[in-house]
This record gives structure tokens, C-alpha cells and sequence, in this order.
């Protein structure tokens, strides 16, 4: 038995950056002996086995062989003849496979090493077209590197999207994939590299359908709605918003890849339609619950934030109301969040002040400081109590908002 450390954790190792997790491969062994030493075998598709005292996962090396479209669709084959060269011929780039062993030799048989140090993903071989997960893969490893894509891998992730490979992705696979790439410092390398080679059309068409459409120039000097929605996700992604707060970013402006050309650039009623094809496109990826309602809040209510300044306390006070604010402050703030993304994502804005959220923040101090325990004294009727509470909201952002003045 021969133990080697593989894949992210000597990739990450080499580049200098902070190791996450471990993965490694025995060669030379067979379950019933790794049972035997303590591992507890946890692999549903294949032999992997949690080391009895660090957790960390053990495969026993392996090789796949191709039986249906779709990621799942393979064979697995695992005994001690299998070599680690055979291991590392299955996976997908060549920066993901460079093993090493107990006493810290490099293991590089694809020249991984090489296109670490050029800053390349390259495709290991020919079984890359044979998993279409890898093509979102490339795309997200492209947004946490900057790496760029080979010319042969970019031809071979094109082809996957036109013979119908890519069309056998799962939505729980397509979300985790997307959720990793939102989450880097550089989200829309992904997206770019996706829509190079045209998956992004197949795997999220309401985002692709963004790129060429024109908005107001005078609102937005980038004028295109895609590269726009980019420069979105990157501002969340560079104060290090949450999760939510990007998904949301992303998918705020769906609505104007529906818009009629005879209507650009301008996309009157565009929030509406957004917060619908949000709604369809979190169906479909199976998006958690908290991105498809911050996704949805702001691809409604975004253009209310915007004109937040212009706003009177009554229709403040309708806006706390509408997002939930008093009972979610967390949400609120992320939903603040996510419109400020949207206002800072064009050229020469990211720096500038974006005053519409300190208003909002002000707003719903004030309306929160109204005891509304005290107003319901006395009453019964439930939409009398609303009301009551509702006007004392308006005086209070009246008051300590606007100084008595609005």
C-alpha cells in the first residue's frame, strides 16, 4: 500500500495558498484491508474511506470508464493493479493532477506543474468531454485563478455544449458549481468563460440573453446590460458580500433581456418581469430559499431603492413594510446590499457615495423606535392597531429622518 496526497491540496500547496482540505489515494490496497486498518468506508459510487482519526477521505485509486451521458454516467473500477498514474489520467485538469508522496516528491505525469506556473487550465485527456460538470468547473476554476483556458480545452468545452453533453447537467450539480464560482474574489471570469464557449445560453439563458442589450447611456455609461450585470456580481464579490447578496447582484435585471429591441434602451416595467424569471430560474437550479428571496426583493423593489432620496416617510414607511424590515433587519441590510451593488457596478462609480442607504437605515432606526406595544393598548381590532402603528412609523422618520420638515 502507497499513500499519496493529490488534486486541490498539492495544486494550492504549489501556488502558495492556504491548504483547505486533504485528499488522498492508496494504491495498492483493497477495501477489506482498509476496514481492516480502521478507515470507514463512506463511498456510495466508488471505495473512499475516512481515516479512523483526522476524518479525512482516502480513495483507493481507480479508474472510469464512460456508460451513458450525464455526470453519473460511469463505471468505476478499483483494485490494487490500478496505478497512480491511472488515478490521475481520470481527472479533469492537469493542475489537478500532481500527486505527492510521503517524503514531499512531486508526482506530475501531465505537466501540471508547468501550467501552474503559466497560469493554464489544460484538459488532462481526451475523457474530459466525457463529464459536463467539467465544463462549469474550468469556468469557476477560471474565476478563483484568473487562469486562462487553452485553446484545445476551450474547443473541447464548446463541443460538449453543442453535441447536448452539457444538456445532462443536474440542477443540485449546476447550483453547487455556480454558488462556488459567485463566491470567488472574481465571479465574472466564470460567466465570461462560460459564455465563450456557449454554456452559458444552455445552463442560464436568462443571463446570457443580458449581453447586447443596450440601456440608458446617461444612467448607465456601460450601456451594455451584461457586461453591467458583471460588474454587479465583482463589486458584491470585492466587499465580500454574502452568498445572497451576489446571487442577487447577478440576476436583479433579468428582465431586460426580454425587452423588445423596438423599445431599447430603455426597459420600462423591467422589475417585474426580473422578479418572475428570478422566481423560474431558482425553480430550476433549486436554488436555496434565502437567495431566491433576496434575488426576488431586489429584482422588484431595486428602482425604489434607487429613488430612495425622493422618497416621502409614508412611502419609506410602505417600503419597510413591503421588505419585511422590522421583523428581518438581517435581510434588509443584505437586500441595502445588493442595490448598492447594482448602483456602484458601472465604470467610474465604484468609489462614489451611494446615500440612498443611509437614508434607508435611518428610515427603519426611526420607524423602529415607535413602541408598538404601547399603541395596541386598548385595542382590539387588528387592522386599527396596523394603522395606528403605521402613522407613528411616519411621524417618527417625519421627526428624527427629516427633521419635522417633510
Amino acid at each position: 500500500m502507497k499513500i499519496y496526497t493529490v488534486g486541490g491540496a498539492v495544486r494550492d500547496e504549489l501556488l502558495g495558498l492556504k491548504v483547505q482540505d486533504h485528499d488522498y489515494v492508496v494504491v495498492g490496497s483493497t477495501p477489506e484491508e482498509m476496514v481492516r486498518l480502521g478507515f470507514r468506508p463512506v463511498g456510495k459510487d466508488f471505495p473512499v474511506f475516512l481515516h479512523p482519526k483526522t476524518g479525512e477521505e482516502y480513495a483507493l485509486a481507480r479508474t472510469e470508464r464512460k456508460t451513458s451521458r450525464g455526470y453519473k454516467g460511469f463505471e468505476v473500477y478499483a483494485s490494487p493493479e490500478v496505478t497512480l498514474q491511472d488515478d490521475l489520467a481520470r481527472r479533469d485538469l492537469t493542475i489537478n493532477a500532481i500527486a505527492k508522496d510521503e517524503h514531499g516528491n512531486i508526482i506530475d505525469p501531465f505537466g501540471g506543474v508547468a501550467d501552474l506556473e503559466a497560469g493554464i487550465l489544460r484538459h488532462v485527456g481526451p475523457a474530459f468531454v466525457e463529464d459536463p460538470v467539467r465544463v462549469l468547473r474550468v469556468a469557476r476554476f477560471a474565476a478563483r485563478f484568473g487562469f486562462h483556458i487553452a485553446p484545445e480545452t476551450q474547443k473541447l468545452m464548446s463541443e460538449m455544449v453543442h453535441n447536448g453533453e452539457v444538456e445532462h447537467l443536474v440542477p443540485e450539480r449546476v447550483w453547487q458549481e455556480l454558488a462556488r464560482g459567485l463566491r470567488e474574489k472574481k465571479p465574472s471570469r466564470m460567466f465570461y468563460a462560460l459564455r465563450e464557449c456557449g454554456a452559458l445560453a444552455r445552463v442560464l439563458p436568462e443571463v446570457d440573453a443580458l449581453f447586447g442589450v443596450p440601456q440608458p447611456p446617461e444612467h448607465h455609461p456601460e450601456i451594455d446590460t451584461g457586461l453591467h450585470i458583471m460588474l454587479v456580481v465583482d463589486h458584491a464579490a470585492s466587499r465580500d458580500y454574502s452568498l445572497p447578496v451576489r446571487f442577487a447582484a447577478l440576476t436583479h435585471d433579468l428582465g431586460k433581456g426580454t425587452t423588445p429591441q423596438a423599445e431599447w434602451p430603455h426597459h420600462h416595467g423591467h422589475e417585474a418581469k426580473s422578479a418572475h424569471l428570478v422566481k423560474g430560474l431558482c425553480e430550476r437550479i433549486r436554488a436555496p430559499v434565502d437567495c431566491k428571496e433576496l434575488g426576488v426583493l431586489t429584482a422588484r423593489l431595486h428602482g425604489d431603492i434607487h429613488r430612495a432620496l425622493e422618497l416621502r416617510p409614508g412611502t419609506l414607511v410602505r417600503l419597510l413594510e413591503m421588505t419585511d424590515a422590522f421583523r428581518r433587519p438581517e435581510r434588509f441590510e443584505e437586500f441595502i446590499r445588493a442595490c448598492a451593488s447594482d448602483f456602484h457596478g458601472r465604470p467610474g462609480y465604484a468609489e462614489r457615495s451611494y446615500p440612498q442607504a443611509e437614508r434607508l437605515r435611518q428610515a427603519l432606526a426611526a420607524a423602529k423606535s415607535v413602541d408598538a406595544g404601547a399603541l395596541a393598548a386598548g385595542l382590539t381590532d387588528a387592522v386599527k392597531i396596523q394603522a395606528r402603528i403605521h402613522e407613528a412609523r411616519i411621524t417618527a422618520i417625519k421627526q428624527r429622518v427629516f427633521g419635522g420638515n417633510a
